[in-house]
């Protein structure tokens, strides 16, 4: 009688262990956030900065010059542009005037060249001397995130708003709004913006992007018979000859006091009711 017993017990032990069923739970891989972002009547998703630089290595570039500085970042700038509609020119002139054309110590330790403060950043950030002592700024794992931030702050920001009222060619506008908005604390930060731009030329950028035709020098000085526009090579002497002037009245029309010109500066070169 044991025995039947034990024979039945170990049965319905078997029994219950092959039918027992193992529920194993797949991962599945969390898609990364996005966001929509409109041109005109098309919608591009862009994946959100965060989440972008969170498993990416830290990448560091060296730039020995602003020319450089435009060589690596140009073609970014101008995407953004494509994508956000800020002006290349801006985006460019701010990173040059904020990260000392990618050399100053936020850029290099943290890929951040707009100098851009943790605000609601949950990302990595640095600490470094600002308007306070010790201030927090977002860093990024690559400087092409630092560009994608820039746009997403100034479309994002409600305090930014007036900024795509304007023309996206008036970059000088932008300049202005910027500081009227409070980007930056110095009361000359829009004339060193402009200054930039048309030092190294940075509207032609826009231009590009909006697939406007840059006129050849000569045919600015015919559509202008007023204006001449400084080439390579140019001097105030040089262009005082070629229009029968002299020095000091070239000086005189374009209200300079020195020498300095600058290619693709328009100089006047006749009285007009301006000058």
């Amino acid at each position: 009688m044991k025995k039947i017993i034990v024979l039945l017990f170990l049965g319905m032990f078997v029994f219950s262990c092959s039918s027992r069923k193992v529920t194993v739970k797949k991962s599945i891989p969390s898609k990364p956030k996005t966001e929509h972002v409109v041109k005109g009547t098309e919608y591009y998703e862009v994946e959100v900065v965060e989440n972008e630089v969170e498993n990416a290595p830290f990448e560091s570039i060296t730039i020995n010059s602003t020319e450089e500085y435009l060589e690596i970042f140009g073609v970014i700038a101008q995407e953004e542009m494509r994508l956000y509609r800020i002006p290349a020119s801006i985006t460019l002139a701010q990173g040059i005037l904020e990260s000392n054309s990618g050399r100053g110590r936020l850029s290099v330790e943290a890929n951040n060249h707009f100098g851009i403060k943790c605000h609601d950043w949950t990302g990595a950030t640095i600490n470094h001397d600002d308007d306070a002592l010790q201030e927090c700024f977002r860093k990024y794992n690559n400087a092409k995130y630092s560009y994608r931030d820039h746009s997403l702050f100034l479309t994002n920001r409600q305090r930014y708003s007036k900024l795509f009222q304007l023309d996206i060619e008036d970059y000088k506008g932008w300049a202005m709004e910027l500081k009227a908005a409070g980007y930056a604390t110095d009361r000359k930060y829009p004339d060193k913006l402009i200054s930039l731009i048309e030092r190294y030329k940075l509207y032609k950028l826009d231009r590009e992007v909006l697939g406007v035709k840059e006129p050849m020098a000569n045919e600015k000085n015919t559509d202008n018979s007023n204006k001449y526009v400084v080439s390579k090579g140019d001097t105030l002497y040089s262009i005082s000859k070629k229009y029968n002037l002299t020095v000091n009245e070239l000086q005189t029309l374009n209200g300079l006091n020195g020498n300095e010109i600058n290619i693709g500066q328009e100089l006047y070169v006749s009285p007009t009711s301006k000058n």
